[in-house]
């Protein structure tokens, strides 16, 4: 129980400034590249958490999964073609 209430308030706090921050950032980005910031942000934060706190080893695998999120966060900025 004491696991599912930390693990809910970690999401809860992180919701507390997501909403704040798409708002503000709605100004600079399109809806469209915010969601692929978020995305690469929380892949590497999860990496990192992973390989620190849960002794992941990261393999090729995740690495070029990785790359393949990244390009396509590449495209989203990139505009139309």
């Amino acid at each position: 129980m004491v696991i599912v209430v930390a693990s809910w308030s970690i999401a809860f706090f992180e919701y507390c400034l997501a909403v704040p921050a798409n708002r503000i950032g709605r100004h600079v980005y399109d809806p469209a590249e915010l969601k692929a910031m978020q995305e690469v942000i929380t892949l590497c934060v999860f990496a990192v958490f992973s390989v620190t706190y849960l002794g992941e080893r990261l393999t090729v695998n995740h690495l070029v999964g990785f790359a393949c999120i990244a390009l396509g966060a590449w495209f989203v900025f990139k505009g139309p073609f």
